[in-house]
């Protein structure tokens, strides 16, 4: 005979195996939570503290890359002087970070 037989199983033996057969996708839920989630909500955070910080003379840089001086700060757009006697509005979420002040002379 080629094919043997199949017995069923014990009930005890079922019942540990629902519990043992989350705990993987427990693990990997906990891992992803601390791979990629939480410091994504950190850099969000630090994100949001940097754009309310904004004031009137911080160098900033956008995220399309223009450099320039903050000359006045909106509810919710900033006017940057990226040259002399040249402005821009942006919005404040695309500016992705503060430079230290004298940045811009250098440059």
């Amino acid at each position: 005979m080629l094919i043997s037989n199949a017995y069923a199983q014990a009930e005890g033996a079922a019942q540990g195996g629902g519990l043992l057969g989350l705990l993987p996708l427990i693990l990997m839920f906990v891992v992803l939570w601390f791979l990629m989630i939480r410091p994504q909500m950190k850099r969000a955070k630090e994100h949001k503290a940097m754009v309310e910080a904004l004031a009137k003379g911080d160098e900033v840089v956008t995220g399309g890359g223009i450099a320039g001086r903050v000359t006045e700060v909106g509810e919710s757009f900033v006017q940057i002087e990226i040259a002399a006697n040249t402005t821009v509005a942006v919005q404040k979420q695309a500016v992705a970070t503060v430079l230290p002040k004298g940045t811009l002379k250098a440059i």
